[in-house]
């Protein structure tokens, strides 16, 4: 007999509500939750295959150990016990920060994702952090870090209440949206122009999103910070600058109009390969609206000026004063973020803490760039030790990084890796150890990371919708006990432990402790709403299943919204959202400054002193005119990344790994429509099937990224059938945005051949 359970999407940013039919404990379909407060039903194409994700029989069951250099089924203790025996060693013998941790992106769409590899880095002490924000949006975390003083501070358009949205290399109708949660954006964009908003698109690639837009402008690859710096010139030139109520807060005015005088529009027209009277009429537009919000994402990112041109996105948007109002750019309240402070002066953002011991790249958000890690396995030098372990939580980097090829044969040389990953893929095969995490059915849901960037205040949180499989184990216990492997906490494990205290300690223990530090901490805080209560009773009043939920329930009474252990009796705690399956809307995004701030004058700083000291090498990109043809990534719908290519119902038709290429290019190369060509870059070259096309502009190519599953010992049966080739191979890793440290991925030169 069937049941339905209801779940959150976990398969993009738009946190979905699906409601799931199962049988026995199979997920037989999935349809949106029309009750849901936030996402009211909508699904997409990912959404409606939760049921084959979830049961993909290529999914890892039980541990994998390397025993004489191949993987074989292992038991949980045997699995944790070579953990303990393959890392210790390395940090005693050589340092913390001979072993590296590698998160990927699967690690913000799970709950124990977003609880768990934190306390991992405090307990290990590690600089060698390594994460997919430095392939993807880690530009954005630096400028709003400069700006605002906290690099998690990251304004998001107000979709259902502008009247002018400005969208650039943003693709939303494919992606569902990044860094700007919205469930249904197609929909929203829709409703925003039925209610005579403008929508405009500066891409060099007519998406899906671009051909929905009122006007669309094919800009050349890598140069959106020219555009903005010459938009946010022509509000000085104009006399368009209105702070409105963001004057009292903003410091730096006068500086940003001298730092921005060279960039007129007809300085920046050639290199953009724009019409100057079209960038002074886009300054005028934004001006003119009568509220109106700039949002640009991975296209304006993962280019040689990713960080300035994030902060010149929220430049625009404080110059015509629509930051923290209706219907611009405001910052959401997640229910789990920390009791809000008084507003005041901060710690501020600094960068370059730190640097990498190969290339000397500075740390960012206490990150080192992806683009790096090969070089630090694999090159001596006299100062430091390279990374001799590696841990590896639902990353993928081989194929997600520059040059994987020379990453996988650094990562075959390492003393010991471990991987949290549900598939043996191109880079768990060269784990010692793979632990696998149940199928997302089996797990529990909540959005940390993206109720923190949704268009609406909202909180909804699922418990798992089937069983936790026999042999399974949740993955907040494995991640919890690989804290404990992993690090000097407990004793060595024993075969008297048990599978319940394996190395000194239950895997509870470490819930325990996050929890005592964070009331001792809040009761001595005068600010919050326990202050001076007694840590032990508040302890003893949380709720929950395991500890995961324990947090989370601390974690909603301590928040913004929060009960406050009683203090606040309407406010929000575990056992009140247990009560709400569909989630509690907590309303729509309201101005909030000066309260997020965190810039050591209390201020948003307008010109920070790393971005002026990066805008002479923008000045130099006014003369430049990059030769030959430039690379472009693209998505599809029906994909995400590198993990959902082996879902026969997410490939195929139009999801496919091809070049696209304008047929003027085309013609001139002699290649035909559907013949495999060669590309060529400074990394490598792939051959891919041409795929003729007016889609892109002139000059421009475009392949995208996640494909390449041809490789020997992969567990992947369906990718391989259709395996693609990794685009990230063109690309030799040594071209980086400086401030932020974030690969370069698209406006790469590259050469086409056709081949006979």
């Amino acid at each position: 007999m069937s049941r339905t359970a209801l779940r959150i999407c976990p398969l993009c940013e738009a946190t979905c509500g699906l409601t799931l039919t199962i049988e026995g404990t199979r997920v037989t379909g999935a349809r949106g939750d029309r009750d849901d407060v936030f996402s009211k039903g909508f699904i997409c194409p990912k959404g409606a295959a939760f049921g084959a994700v979830d049961g993909d029989p290529d999914r890892l069951r039980t541990p994998l150990l390397r025993e004489h250099g191949t993987l074989r089924e292992a038991t949980w203790e045997e699995a944790f016990d070579a953990v303990a025996a393959g890392l210790r060693p390395v940090v005693e013998r050589y340092g913390p920060d001979a072993v590296g941790v590698v998160l990927g992106n699967p690690n913000v769409h799970t709950m124990a994702g977003g609880l768990y590899p934190p306390v991992l880095l405090g307990a290990l002490r590690t600089r060698s952090l390594f994460t997919a924000s430095t392939v993807d949006q880690m530009p954005k975390h630096v400028s709003s870090g400069l700006l605002f003083g906290d690099a998690y501070a990251i304004p998001v358009p107000d979709l259902d209440h502008t009247d002018h949205l400005l969208l650039i290399g943003a693709n939303p109708l494919e992606s569902n949206g990044s860094l700007c949660t919205a469930p249904d954006f197609p929909g929203r964009l829709k409703a925003l122009k039925a209610r005579g908003g403008r929508l405009t698109v500066v891409d060099p690639r007519r998406t899906r999103t671009a051909k929905l837009a009122d006007r669309h402008l094919a800009i050349r690859p890598g140069t959106d910070a020219l555009l903005l710096a010459a938009m946010a010139h022509t509000l000085f030139a104009e006399d368009l600058v209105d702070l409105g109520h963001l004057a009292p807060h903003v410091q730096g005015l006068d500086e940003l109009r001298d730092a921005l005088g060279d960039f007129t529009p007809e300085a920046v027209a050639p290199a953009c390969d724009l019409d100057a009277g079209v960038v002074r009429a886009l300054a005028r537009d934004l001006a003119a609206a009568p509220t109106a919000a700039v949002y640009a994402r991975i296209g304006s990112c993962t280019v040689p000026h990713g960080t300035l041109a994030s902060w010149l996105v929220d430049v625009l948007n404080i110059l015509t004063g629509n930051l923290d109002r209706p219907g611009g750019a405001l910052f959401p309240q997640a229910a789990t973020d920390r009791t809000p402070r008084p507003a005041g002066p901060g710690r501020g953002f600094a960068l370059g803490r730190w640097h990498s011991r190969v290339s000397k790249h500075p740390e960012a958000k206490g990150e080192l760039p992806l683009a790096a890690l090969a070089e630090e396995i694999d090159t001596p030098t006299d100062e430091g030790t390279p990374v001799r372990a590696l841990i590896a939580v639902a990353a993928n980097p081989v194929l997600s990084a520059p040059d994987g090829d020379r990453l996988d044969k650094a990562l075959a040389s390492l003393d010991f890796m471990v991987s949290v990953d549900p598939y043996l893929n191109e880079t768990s095969r060269h784990a010692h150890v793979v632990l696998p995490p149940p199928p997302p059915s089996q797990s529990p849901h909540h959005d940390f990371a993206f109720n923190a960037l949704a268009v609406r205040n909202q909180v909804r949180y699922t418990r798992p919708a089937v069983p936790l499989e026999p042999g399974r184990m949740a993955e907040s216990e494995i991640l919890a006990r690989l804290v404990l492997a992993a690090t000097d906490w407990g004793l060595p494990c024993s075969s008297e432990a048990g599978n319940s205290g394996m190395h000194g300690a239950d895997p509870a223990a470490v819930d325990a402790m996050v929890i005592d530090q964070t009331l001792g901490k809040a009761v001595q805080d005068p600010h919050s709403p326990v202050h001076g209560r007694d840590p032990r009773d508040l302890a003893a009043q949380l709720t929950g299943d395991d500890g995961a939920e324990r947090r989370l329930d601390l974690m909603l009474r301590l928040g913004p919204y929060g009960d406050g252990f009683g203090a606040r009796p309407d406010g929000l705690s575990l056992a009140r959202l247990l009560d709400h399956p569909h989630g509690i809307d907590l309303g729509p995004l309201r101005p909030r400054l000066p309260q997020p701030l965190k810039t050591r004058s209390g201020k948003v700083e307008l010109l920070p002193e790393p971005i002026a000291g990066d805008l002479p090498r923008l000045r130099r990109a006014l003369h430049e005119r990059p030769a030959g043809l430039l690379l472009v990534g693209r998505r599809h719908l029906r994909s995400n990344n590198s993990w959902m290519h082996n879902v026969p119902a997410l490939t195929g038709g139009s999801n496919r790994c091809t070049v696209h290429i304008h047929p003027e290019d085309a013609a001139r190369l002699g290649v035909r429509d559907g013949a495999d060509v060669r590309v060529k870059g400074a990394g490598g070259e792939v051959t891919v099937p041409a795929e003729v096309t007016d889609g892109v502009r002139p000059g421009v190519v475009s392949v995208p990224h996640g494909w390449g599953h041809d490789r020997p010992g992969t567990r992947l049966g369906h990718a391989a059938t259709d395996p693609g080739v990794n685009v990230n191979q063109l690309l030799d890793g040594s071209l980086l945005d400086p401030l932020s440290g974030n690969a370069v991925l698209n406006g790469v030169p590259v050469e086409l051949t056709a081949l006979p």
